[in-house]
């Protein structure tokens, strides 16, 4: 059965003073934690096996009842530390492993197009960005990373910093499928890196998920985009809640995403 590890070790400091008793995950849009809309979804599609990688006030995951591996250096790391924190948690999957950033949402026919996409590597990737970071940015290409594909349509380039629209195909999300026959060989690529290199301007310790994606495309990984139209929001900034808790007010957040859609 396919697992999922949550990524929720971030303080959220463009969250404050939201993030000052807890961590980023566990702010609430629209009366509910952002990690337990998350788990609703997954469970609601049959994953059951899920546990949460920890670090800014660690304890107040304790409460779900999930299995959580700490990331003692999240103040100094990035996601890809966070990651292989839970390295026994990679080690043990019994299927296909799910990735998730933790400050996320996704309707459940999102989610349900990443477990049916078959792939090496699954991202999910939305075709209708450019109406969220519009909603978001008075500049869309403020915030947002390239994204193309190759000539049979798998994930060329990712990550890097856009310089017209022209160059993202799409967006990148931050939800994540590994197929079960290639966590092994995932888990060995990152152990052979170079720990001393630089990873898009950046140490091994600070490595952004999107620099660890592109390398596995650049030695001839095979990423697969899981293509969809909305249904989805990122939380990064007090600005985002307000936005998202005005549209919903407005009726125009379903639009963007659904926030009662765990069924359909």
């Amino acid at each position: 059965m396919t697992c999922c590890l949550i990524l929720a070790a971030g303080e959220g400091s463009r969250l404050r003073p939201l993030t000052n008793d807890r961590p980023k995950g566990l702010v609430s849009l629209l009366g509910k934690p952002l990690v337990s809309r998350q788990i609703d979804i997954l469970r609601a599609s049959g994953v059951e096996d899920i546990a949460i990688a920890t670090g800014y006030k660690a304890e107040k995951f304790d409460a779900f009842g999930c299995p959580t591996y700490h990331n003692a250096f999240f103040n100094s790391t990035n996601m890809v530390e966070s990651l292989f924190a839970a390295r026994p948690f990679l080690e043990q999957a019994q299927d296909d492993l799910l990735i998730s950033y933790g400050d996320i949402l996704y309707e459940r026919n999102n989610l349900e197009t990443v477990l049916q996409t078959h792939g090496d590597i699954v991202v999910m990737v939305d075709d209708g960005w450019l109406d969220l970071w519009s909603a978001r940015n008075e500049d869309p290409l403020k915030d947002a990373e390239t994204l193309k594909y190759d000539a049979n349509g798998h994930i060329l380039e990712l990550g890097k910093k856009a310089q017209s629209l022209n160059h993202i195909e799409g967006q990148y999300t931050g939800l994540i499928k590994i197929a079960h026959n290639k966590i092994d060989d995932f888990i060995s690529f990152y152990d052979q890196l170079d720990q001393a290199a630089q990873y898009d301007g950046r140490s091994f310790k600070q490595m952004y998920m999107t620099s660890l994606l592109q390398l596995l495309i650049d030695a001839g990984w095979k990423v697969k985009p899981a293509r969809v139209n909305h249904g989805w929001l990122e939380v990064d900034t007090v600005e985002d809640l307000q936005l998202y808790e005005s549209l919903s007010t407005e009726g125009k957040l379903d639009a963007l995403w659904r926030p009662h859609e765990y069924t359909q």
